[in-house]
């Protein structure tokens, strides 16, 4: 037998590399060797990688009969299960992909409460939200103790210091819980609802004349301060968890209760600032869920009218939602039957 005919001459380049493959994956060394083996030509032992590259396409397959003459295979049929077998890869691998946001999501929160109690260091609260978010996120996880300077500022019930629902939460669980307020504060509705649901489930509520810090105190192993940086927005806060400085403000904080007056926070506010009839109606039926069209038309007021009421009752406890003030109400003395305010007449017409 002579040798095997030639065929057209290799694309593999003389020095031995392998040829860059093409777009589509397949070499031109083996897309040469697909032509010859189409037109019945032997291979050669030169030919073995561009072999090995057809047998993995199934573009040909060995014949027992003619070892060196391979049998060609449809490409069309070829090209469609290499297309298959990517597309599934492509979809195991975006699968796997997904997967990683989910463990972000599972560990993340071990990694904060970690890194909450190592005291490793400080993080900067720039976005509007983001402190008074956070300090209610680690009031409610207090497990020791929490301390709170929280001068209210009349207008902004969504202030990061009034962390009024988690001390009165910390308050019920059986933590300590003590909260500092500036002496002016005594007047102020929203702070005197607070100091009297605090001290009603064992809390202590004092006022201090001079001036103090706002802070948060957590368990003493993390805490809260405003920024002290003129230009910062009143927003910005500081995460503080380096336990010396959290020490630091802990002990800030004890000196200026020692230094405070106790608040006598249940004693009754005075008659003039007292609910009206009609107040405590429209309270009542806000509590209850009544729909205020309702309430307006058994009032005989405008729902204009009942809107500005609830608007008013909502800056007098400093409250943001409807369902925080009907919150304060069940708080308040002015719910029991005989706290009689001064009465309101209902108006003649809507208005």
């Amino acid at each position: 037998m002579g040798p095997p005919p030639e065929g057209p001459a290799s694309s593999t380049p003389a020095d031995g590399r392998p040829p860059a493959a093409l777009p589509d994956g397949l070499s031109p060394a083996a897309r040469e060797l697909y032509v010859r083996v189409t037109r019945g030509d032997r291979t050669r032992p030169v030919d073995e990688p561009a072999l090995r590259e057809l047998r993995s396409w199934r573009l040909v397959t060995a014949d027992p009969a003619r070892p060196g003459a391979p049998v060609p295979h449809d490409p069309g049929a070829a090209v469609r299960r290499r297309v298959d077998e990517g597309l599934s890869e492509l979809a195991s691998r975006a699968a796997a992909l997904a997967a990683l946001s989910e463990v972000a999501d599972a560990l993340a929160p071990h990694f904060e409460r970690a890194a909450w109690r190592s005291g490793s260091g400080s993080e900067f609260l720039a976005e509007p939200g983001q402190a008074a978010a956070r300090i209610a996120e680690a009031a409610g996880r207090a497990d020791t103790e929490l301390l709170t300077a929280c001068p209210p500022e009349p207008g902004r019930p969504g202030h990061p210091w009034a962390v009024r629902g988690g001390s009165l939460d910390a308050a019920a669980r059986g933590l300590p819980v003590r909260v500092l307020y500036r002496d002016g504060d005594r007047e102020h509705p929203a702070a005197h609802a607070h100091a009297a649901a605090l001290t009603a489930r064992g809390g202590q509520v004092r006022t201090l004349a001079a001036p103090f810090q706002s802070c948060v105190v957590v368990d003493r192993r993390q805490a809260f301060i405003p920024d002290l940086v003129g230009s910062s927005p009143a927003h910005a806060a500081w995460h503080v968890a380096d336990r010396a400085l959290v020490a630091f403000i802990a002990e800030g904080f004890e000196d200026a209760w020692r230094r405070s007056d106790i608040w006598d926070a249940p004693c009754r506010r005075p008659a003039e600032d007292a609910l009206t009839r009609r107040q405590r109606e429209i309270l009542a039926d806000t509590a209850a869920g009544v729909d205020q069209r309702i309430t307006a038309r058994r009032l005989g007021i405008g729902l204009r009218t009942l809107t500005k009421e609830l608007s008013a009752l909502r800056a007098r406890w400093g409250v943001p939602t409807l369902a925080a003030l009907a919150y304060q109400w069940a708080l308040s003395a002015d719910r029991r039957p005989d706290a009689d305010g001064p009465s309101t007449a209902p108006a003649a017409r809507p208005d």
